[in-house]
């Protein structure tokens, strides 16, 4: 198959190689000419604009920052749906506002294109394994032709509903996610003051109900004070206002991922905003005068 794949970021460009080495041809936009020509060098095939990688593939996947991004490359002069025909699909891997996704799905059905939205948790290590989760909201049968594709590049590929309802899911996980990190910096914060190492603590609750990808994943960084991004809190921040726009507008009460948040608000005021989400803990070492590695 030729598929189309426009943003090659932290996320995306692994995820293509992955496509690739599963003997698809993938045909790379990006804005840095050095993340396609890595692929191009993988053995993919460069395109100049998003209305050629339209053009020249079956499916084209994006895999952007927010919905401005998925919106620009789409239908801005020279974006993918320019070259997009009857019959073609794009597959949405960005984590965006579900709203933005039905809005996006509507438009491309008017030319005959179908839409999935295919959102993704997993981080870099699991985006470069091939072992990320998707979960995707589209039509059963749009969703039966391109389950094989996207399993290239996951362990668990699930369809939860119509078109938006991937990325409700998405904010579902975001949501976990924030306040779990935030629970891992609070309980090691009470650990570090008590006088009990926090890395003891966390070897002897993983195996119990405490346990987590998360805590598994995320406890290794805050312990050695590395918070290189997997996934950056800028990021996060993004897709947490994105929930919270989400929960109000269908009258749902947030208050642990309102906390979670403006705990990520207050990193990001101090210049942490890139750094990966495990900086959570961060916020917890400054307001408790202690360090955790």
């Amino acid at each position: 198959m030729n598929v189309g794949f426009i943003g090659l970021g932290i996320m995306g460009k692994p995820m293509a190689k992955n496509i690739q080495k599963a003997g698809h041809t993938v045909i790379a936009y990006d804005h840095h000419r050095e993340s396609i020509e890595e692929i191009v060098a993988a053995g993919g095939v460069a395109a100049e604009s998003g209305r050629e990688v339209g053009e020249r593939a079956e499916v084209v996947i994006t895999m952007l920052q927010n919905s401005p991004n998925v919106e620009s490359a789409l239908f801005d002069e020279g974006g993918a749906a320019e070259g997009l025909t009857k019959g073609k699909c794009v597959i949405d891997m960005s984590s965006i506002a579900p709203l933005a996704s039905r809005d996006f799905a509507k438009r491309l059905s008017a030319i005959g294109v179908d839409f999935l939205d295919a959102p993704v948790s997993g981080g870099e290590p699991k985006a470069i394994d091939g072992t990320i989760a998707v979960m995707v909201g589209g039509d059963e049968n749009v969703y039966a032709r391109y389950e094989q594709l996207l399993k290239t590049m996951a362990s668990s590929v699930t369809l939860v509903g119509g078109v938006g309802a991937g990325n409700i899911t998405k904010l579902a996980n975001q949501m976990i996610v924030a306040v779990n990190i935030a629970a891992l910096g609070e309980a090691y914060s009470l650990a570090k003051k008590a006088g009990v190492d926090p890395e003891r603590v966390y070897e002897a609750i993983r195996g119990g109900l405490a346990g987590s990808t998360v805590m598994d994943q995320k406890s290794e960084k805050i312990f050695k004070g590395d918070f290189t991004p997997g996934f950056r809190i800028e990021l996060h921040i993004k897709d947490l206002q994105n929930a919270l726009d989400t929960s109000h507008g269908v009258n749902v009460a947030s208050p642990f991922t309102s906390l979670a948040m403006e705990i990520m608000q207050s990193l990001k005021a101090g210049g942490h905003e890139r750094d990966d989400h495990s900086g959570i803990a961060e916020w917890y070492e400054m307001v408790n005068d202690l360090k955790l590695q």
